[in-house]
Order: C-alpha cells, then structure tokens, then sequence
C-alpha cells in the first residue's frame, strides 16, 4: 500500500472509528473510491463497536447476577478499541486492533 493511498484513506477510516453509525457512513462513502487503507479500517471499526455492544451487553447481565458494579467497566471496551484503531489510522498504520482484529 502507498503513501498517496493511505493519504486518500485516512478520512474515511477516522470517521468509521467515531460510531458505529459513522462507520456506516466510511462504508457507503467508501464504495465507490475502494481505498484499501479505508477498506481496512472500516473492517476495524466494525469489529470494534460489535464487541463493544457485545461485552455492554455482558457487562449488563454479570452486573444482574451478581449485583457488582465492577462488571461496568466492560461497557468502555468497544470505545477503548476504537480510539486504537483511530490513532492507528492517524498515524497511517495498519495495523489489526487488539484481541478482535484477526476475527472474521
């Protein structure tokens, strides 16, 4: 991958990391230019923002049954791993975020 590719990716893979939302925005805004830069972070994005309303949604039913706060701390791994991947793409790197990038 090149410079200029990377260059003409970096907008569309930061606004995929914002939301999950905004990731379908860098999609659809993605299609028709094909950057592979862009195509690669929006692919981390995703799966950024399905863990993070995975481990919400676990972090909510071990709060239930045990009745510890503690578990709320699982709500932020989703963002966590989007600010991650946002600086990856700022820097210009591709680079698969933690834990999750491998998948799928």
């Amino acid at each position: 991958m090149n410079q200029n590719t990377i260059e003409d990716g970096k907008t569309m893979a930061l606004i995929g990391y914002i939301t999950l939302l905004g990731t379908l925005v860098a999609y659809f805004m993605n299609r028709s230019k094909n950057n592979e830069f862009a195509t690669f972070h929006i692919g981390q994005a995703l799966r950024a923002w399905i863990t993070g309303i995975i481990a919400g949604f676990l972090a909510k039913l071990l709060i239930m049954s045990t009745g510890l706060g503690l578990f709320s701390v699982l709500q932020y791994v989703g963002l966590v791993l989007a600010i991650i991947g946002a600086i990856n793409a700022m820097n210009g790197k591709v680079e698969k975020i933690p834990f999750v990038g491998n998948i799928g």
